[in-house]
């Protein structure tokens, strides 16, 4: 695919598809297509035909269970393709997908499972002991599924695989008792009965990441992901022949747009990853011809710091769309990407949330502008705020992002105060700081209830970061309030070391004070192993808090 065909979205239309839930897709594929491989996973090819077949009989057998339409049902397990199956599946009946992270711990998914009264949930087996913690509290969790990630791979896989799967693939076959094997649920020939859906049915449940206060469920439609999935696709470039690879996790919101629905919309080809690793990554752009890959900045740093990175054969690589969690992806870092990937277009990915389906910018690929996160993707509008007054600030002032579009959630799960906080006249009032630049490009800076207020000056978090990681021994940073008698709040710094650096505090504070304003320096540092981060690789700076 060639930079010539992406489509012309410059007068704020998308190519004209089907108003219909993404599943219908995979049918129309599954029909018209049904040999065309939907997913690679390690050396395994499941095609369309096979997608929807075992995602109808896993339909089925949840309404044998009684499972009705805007019904919540848990998935609490890591990227594999028994993920999708259960995915449309559960939306194939009009029950609600309701992702919960694999790394959460026992009192954490108690808490979703809790807040949702779920009663089904699809757990992968290195995970059912937490699961059985949960249900000794929680009763209702009646019927858990499990979800062997042997049962998929091939006895010779073609690219390296993780620990894990390969501990997968020696240990035993079980199914506990009181668990349903998810294979069998999942094999047959049987169908779901019809249920009359809507686009404007909730589809998906996914859990804000707790910034401020505990998580909440946002509840988001068959329409809104339609109308987000369109634009991330269309708005890349996306088609039917590219193969794109998936790591990052799909129970988060961008791991779920870019690996979950992206492919089924088009039809294209995905190489799934159970996780990332930097050598099976460039393995699978050289193996599959991999032209397509949405990655998080740090990504691509590791695979380019991999010694036989230069080995891999990456040409067949077009477009790479990247997001800056843990370093700024600049426009030097994507230069020094395209001399391993000569063919690669690189480009700040977007920005969204989970309360909108993520994607509400995109950066146009003949005109990105580094240092912003691109402008409002097709139907989406964008307004810079007084969070004060809630008046329109001009260009280049830096205010509250709003946003509205198809892709507004329709509230958060039985929070109804929560909801109008955020939820007002149908604008998204998303608590972060960013500006608009004239030419309408969106710079995001920083959550407010982030903001570090020293001496009274406003100090972004991101911006400190960001000067920090050009320190040639820092390989990230993340900062947060530390309360301070005479500032009323000073900047604490979390650094992660580059291998075989020796910095000290004290080194760090003063490269700082040569290197941005004093009120930003940090004054005390903190060394650490690693930054808390969401499985996506979003810092999650409350958990710096409670380290402080």
């Amino acid at each position: 695919m060639s930079l010539d065909s992406q489509p012309d979205i410059s007068a704020g239309a998308l190519p004209e598809r089907p108003r219909q839930p993404l599943h219908e897709y995979l049918r129309t594929h599954a029909r018209e297509r049904g040999d065309h491989v939907a997913c690679h996973w390690y050396g395994h090819r499941m095609r369309y035909a096979e997608l929807d077949r075992a995602s109808d009989a896993f339909a089925a057998r949840l309404q044998a269970l009684g499972v009705a339409k805007g019904e919540p049902v848990v998935l609490f397990l890591n990227n594999c393709p028994q993920y999708l199956v259960a995915h449309y599946g559960i939306q194939k009946i009009g029950a609600i997908v309701c992702p919960s992270g694999p790394l959460n711990k026992a009192h954490e998914l108690a808490y979703q499972v809790g807040d949702l009264k779920a009663r089904v949930i699809v757990a992968a087996a290195p995970l059912l002991p937490v699961v059985q913690q949960v249900q000794a509290e929680a009763p209702h969790l009646a019927h858990v599924f499990v979800v062997h990630y042997a049962d998929l791979l091939p006895q010779e896989p073609v690219l390296d695989l993780p620990a894990e799967l390969q501990a997968a693939m020696k240990e035993a076959r079980v199914v506990p008792a009181g668990c349903e094997d998810f294979r069998e649920a999942s094999s047959g020939s049987a169908t779901p009965a019809p249920v009359d859906l809507s686009l404007d049915d909730v589809a998906l449940m996914t859990y804000t990441s707790g910034t401020t206060g505990l998580p909440k469920g946002a509840m988001l439609s068959y329409g809104n992901a339609l109308f987000k999935t369109r634009i991330a696709a269309d708005c890349n470039g996306v088609q039917a022949g590219d193969v794109l690879l998936s790591v990052a996790p799909l129970y988060h919101i961008a791991g779920m747009l870019m690996g979950v629905n992206v492919p089924v919309l088009v039809g294209a080809t995905q190489v799934l990853l159970h996780r990332f690793d930097p050598h099976a990554v460039l393995q699978a752009i050289d193996h599959h011809r991999v032209t397509w890959w949405y990655s998080i900045a740090p990504m691509n740093v590791a695979c380019m710091q991999q010694p036989d990175a230069r080995d891999f054969d990456l040409s067949s690589l077009k477009v790479n769309p990247v997001t800056s969690f843990g370093i700024a992806f600049t426009e030097p870092l994507a230069q020094q990407w395209q001399g391993f990937a000569p063919n690669c277009t690189s480009h700040e990915a977007a920005y969204g949330l989970s309360e909108t389906h993520t994607c509400d910018t995109y950066t146009p690929r003949h005109a990105p502008r580094w240092g912003t996160q691109g402008v409002p993707a097709p139907g989406v509008t964008i307004r810079i705020v007084d969070p004060e007054t809630g008046h329109d600030l001009p260009a280049g002032e830096v205010g509250e992002i709003v946003l509205a579009s198809e892709g507004t959630f329709k509230g958060y799960w039985n929070k109804p105060e929560a909801t109008a906080a955020t939820l007002r006249d149908g604008w998204v009032h998303t608590g972060d700081m960013g500006k608009l630049d004239a030419d309408g490009y969106l710079c995001f800076i920083g959550r407010f209830k982030e903001m570090i207020k020293v001496s009274g000056y406003s100090v972004f978090p991101e911006e400190v970061e960001t000067i920090l990681i050009k320190h040639p021994a820092v390989a990230q940073a993340a900062v947060i309030a530390q309360p301070d008698a005479e500032k009323g709040e000073v900047v604490k710094a979390f650094i992660v070391r580059k291998p075989g650096a020796e910095p000290t505090p004290e080194a760090i504070v003063a490269w700082s004070r040569d290197n941005m304003a004093p009120y930003k320096v940090p004054r005390q540092v903190r060394f650490i192993d690693a930054l808390p981060a969401t499985g996506a690789g979003k810092v999650l700076r409350r958990l710096l808090k409670d380290i402080a």
